[in-house]
């Protein structure tokens, strides 16, 4: 050791059975849960003394502290929170703080906050200037520095910037020289010359539309053989390039799910980057099925290459490590109008379907879809995937794959389907409530949502690895593509192959193919980001659901944890461990709405129903979260089923009327709506080659 060194406070923390519990802790406007915290202080100089004197006591040098955790509080308390007892900045606090506010304050009513908290302390410290203020000073200074770089979209409010203004004012009045006013002026300067070429940028593209004549829609199938002309690593590539250039812009606290669905704004999209993201996909998925349903001059032997082609472009998505663009073709292929072609996949070779139903697989809603978790959690931050197959030659083609990898030094980025995150996210704001019965804001809810965000955060770096360059041309032919509503992809499938066997035989060859096809439904939209086909609060990573208490706790009897998959895994062994999350008083359900307003993106929103809960009450629920406008009786509740609709009767229990058998997935419609989509069923029954949808 040197001698000139000088002496130094060392830390040093026991195990986790260091922090234990004590108690609950209330005051005004706050609930707190004290921990008592046994740390060793041992400074360098007493560490060598002890040494020499070879003291077999020296390792009791220990001290208890108790550490407050803010579990509840108004926003002024939360804000207090923000330093701790010593004055120091709680970096931890901070950053969940900053990326979970949006859910129960305004940017504008944080910083008014902070502002008023910094005059408060700044007031203590002209009567008795003291180090904790000082300390606590600094903290809320570091505080204003860290949410500016690191949300600065918070401040961007055109043309104003009135939140920038406010806190220039204050950085000059109150606190000169702290480098707040120089920060503020950076942000203001690039905010302006952003926008100024934003409008630019958006007059280009008025000129570019204005200009161009819009092509007419290709009926032909010129657009799926010019598929077959393609590369398949070419289409893999530029959708990776697409999918990862959304991914990275996906702003994480944007999918919260009390913000992105803003369940108290009508029509207003407040989350575009996630709207962008699920475009993206649905624009896929919908490629994929009309380019195999594009084909009525082609022979079936060459509608089958179109439908091997993107199963050989999944399975290189699948190397490239896309799980995004990877589901959504998986999607098209299992969507009704082209899962019933069951002549047509009869003549693909048996390793494509072999391939095919290996990543089907992956997205399999069996065991709460921990297959495609444990993969993502394995694979996203690893340089190149881990390939397998039962496939004896599709087992030789993934080592020699590895090999090359390894050889060349490959290295792959990660995108995840984003969906996954917003089902967890949905399900937290599900079953946790906003605010405590006293009226508190519950910043343990914002806790477990901010786990979710961090592991957002940390796939978004993944995704950053790519280096593939845009192909202008390659996506105008995408975009060329014309795509069909549900109806009108059901009567061209259906005139590829006429409807002639029962039902009975196309269950039977859809169950042969693997994974049950997703029933296509063009108002509710292929992707779906509440609560997905079969997921539950069981799919929430452990550290998140084992917090949730009641709700958790009654499903307890049909989960085990995973420690290998940080999920919550069902027991095989149980007869009810696919089903959704269900209590004896409670079920969560998700629910859309029928609507013409962007119907590609539409997205499901999930809500807790009673068993006391009858008709009127959920559509009340329902229109409460969606924000529409007029009285409960104007509506009608639909549950969807895998073969239509079970309408729920107007004074029914719905806890007691429901399918329970099935997903609980359902639709709110207004009577009108409801009455006319019957009548146009019942005239299409009349159409011997048409099925009921």
């Amino acid at each position: 050791m040197e001698p000139d060194r000088q002496e130094q406070q060392q830390v040093v923390q026991f195990q986790d059975d260091a922090n234990r519990f004590w108690r609950e802790e209330r005051e005004e406007g706050a609930v707190y849960h004290a921990y008592l915290k046994k740390v060793t202080y041992l400074s360098q100089a007493r560490l060598e003394d002890e040494n020499e004197r070879n003291s077999e006591f020296s390792h009791l040098m220990w001290e208890t502290h108790k550490v407050r955790v803010i579990r509840a509080g108004t926003l002024a308390k939360l804000v207090e929170s923000l330093t701790n007892i010593q004055g120091e900045m709680d970096s931890s606090y901070v950053n969940i703080f900053l990326a979970t506010y949006r859910t129960f304050a305004t940017s504008r009513q944080v910083l008014d906050a902070l502002m008023e908290r910094y005059r408060f302390l700044r007031s203590q410290t002209k009567v008795d200037k003291t180090e904790l203020c000082e300390n606590m000073l600094r903290s809320l200074k570091s505080v204003l520095f860290v949410w500016l770089d690191s949300y600065p979209e918070d401040f961007h409010m055109a043309p104003d910037y009135t939140c920038l203004h406010e806190l220039q004012k204050f950085a000059k009045d109150t606190a000169p020289g702290s480098g707040i006013e120089a920060k503020v002026k950076e942000k203001l300067e690039a905010f302006r010359q952003e926008d100024a070429e934003m409008t630019a940028r958006q007059l280009e593209l008025s000129f570019s539309l204005t200009d161009g004549s819009g092509h007419p829609p290709d009926t032909d199938s010129s657009k799926s053989l010019a598929l077959l002309d393609i590369s398949c690593r070419k289409i893999a590539e530029q959708l990776t390039f697409k999918d990862a250039d959304l991914f990275r812009k996906v702003i994480p606290h944007h999918c919260l799910g009390a913000y992105w669905s803003r369940r108290d704004k009508e029509g207003q999209c407040d989350a575009p980057s996630i709207q962008a993201t699920i475009q993206q996909f649905n624009n896929v998925s919908r490629r994929v099925i009309a380019t195999i349903l594009k084909t009525r001059e082609l022979k079936t032997a060459q509608r089958a290459k179109v439908i091997q082609k993107w199963i050989m472009i999944a399975q290189d998505l699948r190397e490239l490590k896309n799980f995004s663009s990877l589901k959504a073709i998986i999607t098209g292929l299992q969507s009704h109008p082209v899962y019933r072609l069951k002549k047509t996949w009869a003549v693909l070779s048996k390793d494509a379907m072999v391939l095919f139903e290996e990543l089907s697989e992956i997205f399999s809603v069996e065991n709460n879809q921990i297959n495609s978790r444990e993969l993502l959690m394995k694979e996203a931050t690893a340089k190149f995937p881990d390939l397998d197959s039962q496939s004896k030659s599709l087992k030789r083609k993934n080592l020699q794959k590895r090999r090359s990898w390894i050889d060349n030094g490959i290295v792959q980025g990660t995108v995840p389907y984003l969906g996954t995150f917003l089902t967890d996210l949905t399900m937290i704001d599900t079953a946790y409530p906003d605010c405590t019965e006293e009226g508190l804001i519950n910043f343990e809810k914002r806790r477990k949502e901010f786990e979710v965000l961090a592991q957002l955060r940390l796939l978004q770096s993944a995704a950053s690895i790519y280096n593939i360059a845009e192909d202008s041309s390659f996506w105008r032919w995408f975009n060329s593509i014309t795509t069909y509503a549900d109806l009108e992809s059901h009567e061209l499938s259906c005139s590829l192959e006429p409807q002639s066997e029962s039902l009975a035989k196309i269950k039977k060859k859809s169950a042969s193919l693997g994974t049950k096809p997703a029933r296509l439904d063009n108002k509710l939209g292929l992707f779906s980001c509440g609560l997905e086909e079969r997921h539950s609060i069981e799919s929430i990573p452990p550290t998140i659901a084992a917090t949730i208490g009641p709700l958790v706790s009654q499903v307890s009897q049909l989960s085990h944890s995973s420690s290998t998959s940080s999920v919550i895994s069902s027991d095989s062994d149980s007869p009810s461990s696919h089903t959704p999350f269900k209590s004896s008083d409670s079920y969560v359900i998700k629910v859309s709405i029928e609507s013409n307003k962007n119907d590609a993106a539409h997205v499901y929103k999930s809500i807790m129903l009673l068993n006391s809960d009858h008709t009127h009450t959920v559509i009340e629920k329902i229109i409460e979260k969606y924000a529409l406008e007029g009285q409960a009786d104007k509506y009608c509740l639909l549950q969807i089923l895998p073969d239509g609709e079970l309408l729920i009767p107007d004074r029914a229990n719905v806890f007691y009327a429901l399918n329970n058998s099935v997903d609980l997935t359902f639709i709110l419609r207004t009577r009108q709506e409801y009455e006319a989509i019957k009548q146009k069923r019942k005239i299409g029954r009349t159409r011997p080659k048409k099925l009921t949808l």
